[in-house]
């Protein structure tokens, strides 16, 4: 039986999520830079992230640094039937730098993809921003579906995240919980091939985003992570990712 990447992404994060010092990459203390790819060297180190690999995954997505985008380095994804992805471990309060924003293109979405299906759980492009929410605000099931999980995987998953992802069918703006848990919510920014092969640029509340997810504030961030995966739709895609920034209010 194939495991689904949704579950095992959920669970690999227990593993990276792990709250450590961050560094700040700006001095201005209105932004922290999870990932200034622009300042790195094509084809040299991702500097603070981290891969993100699944034991029962052999084939991974091919993550590097390249010039483009008139010069400027991004990072770039390529994805076929495979699945991995790069997290940045952080420790972060949500209301401090509660602006998310980045910038990524795709060259195609996944046609068998679908937010609603487990079988459609692949996406060209996203970006997950997971929190250490208190396991005491778990429900009963909620509680004993992580126990299980540890107990056959070895890791307890985090117990909240959100998933901000390049769709094909539902609208932008919507917000659905994943297939597998409802403890990752997926909130479609971009959906259908309109600007397939376009640089868009989000920004998102991340603590509005939580709210209207979870009913609550949230707790303090642990990782970002990026990821192109097409494992379980089986199909190809490229993404690119621009600079990733957390900002403050104003």
């Amino acid at each position: 039986m194939k495991t689904s990447l949704c579950l095992l992404t959920w669970i690999a994060f227990s593993v990276a999520c792990i709250i450590s010092p961050a560094s700040f990459w700006a001095a201005d203390l209105e932004e922290f830079a999870v990932g200034r790819f622009s300042a790195m060297v094509p084809d040299g180190n991702v500097s603070g992230w981290e891969p993100l690999t699944f034991e029962k995954i052999k084939s991974h997505t091919q993550y590097r640094l390249i010039a483009e985008n008139q010069g400027r380095t991004v990072l770039r994804a390529d994805s076929h039937a495979s699945a991995s992805g790069l997290v940045r471990k952080i420790n972060l309060t949500a209301g401090t730098y509660p602006w998310l924003t980045w910038r990524w293109k795709i060259s195609n979405i996944l046609k068998k993809g679908n937010v609603k299906e487990k079988s459609g759980d692949d996406y060209a492009a996203r970006l997950y921003i997971t929190f250490a929410e208190d396991p005491d605000d778990l429900s009963f099931f909620e509680r004993a579906k992580i126990a299980a999980i540890k107990l056959f995987y070895g890791q307890a998953p985090p117990s909240a995240a959100l998933a901000y992802v390049w769709g094909n069918q539902s609208p932008p703006g919507s917000i659905h919980p994943n297939p597998y848990t409802n403890r990752v919510q997926m909130i479609v920014v971009e959906s259908g091939p309109a600007h397939v092969n376009q640089w868009r640029s989000a920004r998102r509340n991340i603590v509005e985003d939580f709210r209207l997810a979870f009913g609550t504030d949230p707790p303090p961030i642990t990782a970002i992570a990026v990821m192109t995966d097409t494992d379980n739709t089986g199909e190809k895609a490229t993404a690119w990712y621009g600079d990733i920034a957390l900002t403050g209010p104003h």
